[in-house]
């Protein structure tokens, strides 16, 4: 048995959730938080067994897709004043961070 922890941008998770539910993966989920844009992502955890990694893997591939987008980030603006000028920023979001982990016992109690 292997667990998959993904970790996936907020506006990925629900249509995901959707597609493995569907396709009878149950999965586990986690609101939790990513560093670099203080943006919500969602952690789901996903037990499967090791001859169905490779379908989950591509489920989370195509529903997880990157795309750019704009986000304005504070600037201070050179001189004495101390004041900061938001200015827009294209960054890349979406996509997943997968981690595929062995698994020594499981229990359904």
């Amino acid at each position: 048995m292997k667990l998959i922890i993904a970790i996936v941008q907020d506006d990925d998770a629900g249509d995901l959730i959707d597609v493995l539910n569907d396709e009878k993966f149950g999965v586990t989920k986690l609101a939790t938080t990513g560093g670099f844009l203080k943006a919500g992502n969602t952690t789901l955890m996903i037990g499967v067994n090791k001859e169905d990694v490779d379908k989950v893997l591509e489920i989370i591939e195509k529903e997880c897709k990157t795309r750019e987008q704009l986000i304005t980030s504070p600037s201070p603006v050179a001189g004495a004043t101390g004041v900061y000028v938001p200015y827009d920023v294209e960054v890349e979001v979406g996509g997943a961070n997968v981690f595929v982990i062995d698994v020594d016992k499981f229990l359904k109690i």
